[in-house]
């Protein structure tokens, strides 16, 4: 750009501040409803962002969780080299891509207003997602439905007696729900003018998240609203009271929801027995390859081999248990180097939330709510390979980069550094 004259960079540069809004609201929508689009307007971004920084549009690039993010990259690539399935487990990395979105989501929110907007955009379009699941579940003709004449609606009412939207499957849409509703307690919590209309979308969205049927996402879903009830201080009391009440008239109501809340901690719930032999085939696949795991993708090559008698399934191709999956595929090292991001992602978030100032005071609701919401994904990871749901850990990465883009250069997100 330096070579440009004058009015010419000028131009571009107007071109690109222009072109980022549009961006991010397209992403966001991708991140509802296909997981293409945001790929690629990801892609795009990028693009984007180099082109930016070049113009002289941005400052420096901001790299949060890079050390750790790396540390886990370069294990995956050394248990992907040590598996017997090299080619197979090379190909399986590409998920890792998703945690590059992270570093791309931050350079793109150029100041705290631009996070605050990216923040509602993604929670209305989530909302729209959830109110498609609910539109889905009472137009659904039943169970062997086959879909109408055209094609779109015909995807929309297959599978439709629990709650997806146009995810691939009802596991998905809980697991961006669960953190969505999260994300939004502090924020609903404050009543402010923005109450009126975040209100009736988290109640809708909360009544999909019901007709998902998905119990992991629903006790995540309690360990974020713990979370952030705890962060809230007395006005958690007052939150967590009118969840409970929110919660109860929700298993009242919908009597499916409630049959599906008793088959919680249930040991003879077919479901049940089923991921307690997954838990016994991780473990001793851990036991068997403690330093590099079998490989990423390996689970689905060794599990019919593995699996117990009272195993349901004798194929699957994850654990239903993020941590187990993490360690029996890539080792303890593996597993130590991804709990290295989350426990950074923590104790930077809290950090930048603990120093933020009170004005405007959206902020500090802002990143509560995106550290409830990583409760949320790490407590229904223990239930769900949720890090390997790339519509998922799309959304966590999203909110994950909040509370650094909230921070800006205002605060230091290093609790090493002094406030």
């Amino acid at each position: 750009m330096a070579r440009l004259p004058q009015p010419q960079r000028v131009l571009s540069g107007r071109a690109l501040a222009a072109a980022r809004a549009p961006l991010l609201v397209a992403l966001v929508i991708g991140l509802a409803v296909s997981i293409s689009l945001a790929q690629t307007v990801l892609t795009v971004l990028v693009v984007w962002v180099l082109l930016a920084r070049w113009a002289g549009l941005l400052g420096r690039l901001r790299w949060p969780l890079l050390a750790p993010i790396l540390a886990f990259t370069a294990w995956s690539l050394v248990a992907a080299l040590a598996s017997d399935h090299v080619t197979g487990s090379l190909y399986e990395l590409k998920g890792l891509l998703s945690l590059g979105a992270l570093f791309v989501i931050v350079n793109a929110l150029t100041d705290p207003a631009a996070a605050r907007r990216f923040a509602v955009w993604l929670l209305l379009a989530l909302t729209g997602a959830a109110v498609l699941g609910l539109v889905q579940v009472v137009a659904c003709p039943g169970p062997d439905a086959v879909g109408a004449a055209t094609p779109l609606v015909g995807k929309f009412l297959r599978k439709c007696t629990r709650a997806r939207a146009f995810y691939s499957i009802y596991m998905t849409l809980a697991g961006v729900l669960a953190m969505m509703l999260a994300s939004a307690l502090p924020r609903l919590a404050r009543l402010g003018g923005e109450a009126r209309w975040l209100g009736p979308a988290w109640l809708l969205s909360g009544a999909a998240l019901g007709l998902t049927y998905v119990r992991g996402a629903w006790l995540g879903f309690a360990a974020g609203a713990l979370t952030a009830a705890a962060g809230l201080g007395r006005r958690g009391l007052v939150a967590a009271a009118a969840l409970v009440i929110l919660g109860g008239g929700l298993v009242v109501g919908l009597p499916t929801v409630r049959a599906r809340m008793e088959t919680i901690g249930d040991p003879n719930n077919d479901t049940a027995r089923d991921r307690m032999a997954m838990i016994q085939v991780g473990f001793e696949v851990v036991a068997a390859h403690p330093l590099t795991g079998i490989g990423p993708d390996g689970i689905k090559r060794v599990y019919p081999q593995l699996v117990p008698p009272e195993g349901l399934r004798r194929s699957t191709s994850h654990l239903h248990n993020t941590p187990l999956q993490i360690a029996a595929e890539r080792g303890v090292v593996g597993f130590a180097a991804w709990l290295w991001i989350f426990v950074a992602f923590f104790s930077r978030a809290s950090t930048v939330w603990r120093r933020l100032p009170p004005e405007p005071p959206g902020d500090r609701a802002l990143v509560l709510g995106s550290l409830a919401a990583l409760v949320t994904f790490l407590v229904a990871g223990l239930f769900e390979y949720n890090f390997g749901d790339t519509e998922v850990l799309l959304v966590a990465v999203a909110l994950m980069a909040l509370p650094f883009a909230v921070a800006g250069e205002r605060v230091s997100a290093d609790p090493c550094v002094p406030a």
